[in-house]
């Protein structure tokens, strides 16, 4: 028997972002967890190519308003610049 008949597109296309974004986590848990340089880098590759499968999907879903961003006020991005510029000399 198959569900997803029950399903609209925005449920479908919700469930495959929110499992794309699982998925990188995952990888990211993964190659944290492992030493192997061989297996780190088929993780990472793993790992981008669902960030990239994530982000089309989320492109298609604003594309069709399904989910709509607005964009952020510019001080607060500077902030953010300056938070993460900060964040980078203080580890580098």
């Amino acid at each position: 028997m198959n569900n997803t008949q029950n399903l609209t597109e925005r449920e479908l296309l919700t469930d495959l972002l929110n499992t794309e974004k699982e998925m990188v986590k995952t990888y990211a848990g993964n190659i944290t967890e492992s030493a192997g340089h061989t297996l780190r880098q088929i993780l990472t590759r793993h790992m981008t190519e669902c960030a990239e499968d994530q982000l089309c999907i989320f492109e298609e879903m604003n594309r069709r308003n399904m989910y709509p961003t607005k964009q952020a006020p510019q001080q607060d991005i500077q902030t953010a610049k300056q938070t993460m510029q900060q964040l980078q000399s203080e580890t580098w």
